[in-house]
């Protein structure tokens, strides 16, 4: 697999305590990469030292096979950011503020119009921007970071403080860019929801450290369901689910099930019927993305992560 970015052991220490703690970040060629964690949990401080903002106590970015510090001008030429808030100026219009780039950036003129066609700004492009919604002005905080052709985009919580409308654009042009342009892109994100919806693999940080990383498949496969039952004789239905081959465990005074199909599930409820064992409610359970993702963060430790991932 081609990795766009590669990190080695990178670590960011401020007063002796690590912000970012020894992480090995692998974004493959062509996808959305999805940098999840809570607030403070080192995600933009990770994105700054990739794009050069702050220099690494320890450690090192590989960008397009490169080393980063050693190669910084040409790489940073095939990358295109919006960390945290757009810069703009509000009394322009957004041709006239992405005519500045433009000229900064040496690139064609008719980029501004190419970009302002893929994130959707055509119809607004002579309104002053201190006139456009919070999404609007997010859009053209995109569109400023696609000016020079990127293959790479870096988003810090582009969704950040958006309504449900522009968080479904954002989401929609991320998806479109990749699929349409090529273009790999690191998101990140606080909320495992948004990611789920566009990434194709993801990286979990938190208090600094890098505690999963993997295609999000690995994530959504442990949601599957379970099956809990309320019954009466709790140790003797038990030991009867388990002579039929059925692993059961008790919790909270529920039998609990997993990953058993309908056939056999249907066998043991006459089991229990048989064995005058009263059956009181049968519940389907599916434990959400969400769920894995806080018992990934509480854990909080890499060795810990795939005991969080197997419960």
């Amino acid at each position: 697999m081609e990795y766009i970015v590669e990190t080695i052991r990178l670590t960011k220490t401020y007063k002796q305590e690590h912000a970012v703690d020894n992480i090995q970040l692998q974004i493959p060629k062509g996808s959305i990469y999805g940098f999840l964690g809570p607030n403070g949990a080192g995600k933009t401080t990770t994105i700054r030292m990739l794009l050069g903002l702050i220099k690494p106590t320890y450690g090192e970015v590989m960008m397009f096979n490169k080393p980063f510090l050693k190669n910084r001008v040409e790489l940073l030429g095939k990358v295109g950011s919006l960390v945290e808030n757009p810069s703009y100026y509000g009394h322009l219009n957004a041709v006239e503020n992405l005519e500045v780039y433009r000229t900064l950036l040496e690139v064609p003129k008719e980029r501004v119009k190419e970009v302002l066609e893929l994130v959707g700004l055509t119809y607004a492009m002579k309104k002053k921007v201190k006139q456009y919604s919070l999404g609007m002005k997010q859009r053209l905080g995109i569109a400023i970071a696609l000016l020079g052709d990127p293959e790479l985009l870096i988003l810090d919580e582009p969704t950040n403080g958006l309504d449900p409308q522009g968080i479904q654009e954002i989401r929609s042009l991320i998806n479109e860019l990749v699929k349409k342009r090529g273009i790999t892109i690191l998101v990140s994100s606080h909320l495992l929801a948004e990611i789920d919806q566009m990434a194709d693999y993801v990286g979990i940080i938190s208090k600094g450290k890098l505690i999963f990383q993997d295609r999000i498949e690995v994530l959504r496969k442990r949601a599957t369901g379970e099956v809990r039952l309320r019954v009466g004789q709790m140790e003797h239905a038990r030991k009867v689910a388990l002579a039929q081959g059925v692993p059961v465990r008790i919790d909270q005074e529920q039998l609990v099930i997993e990953e058993v199909d309908d056939t056999k599930m249907a066998s043991l409820i006459t089991s229990f019927i048989r064995n005058d064992i009263p059956v009181y409610r049968i519940q389907d359970h599916h434990k959400s993305l969400e769920d894995i993702f806080l018992d990934v963060v509480r854990k909080g430790g890499v060795r810990d992560v795939q005991e969080a991932l197997n419960q």
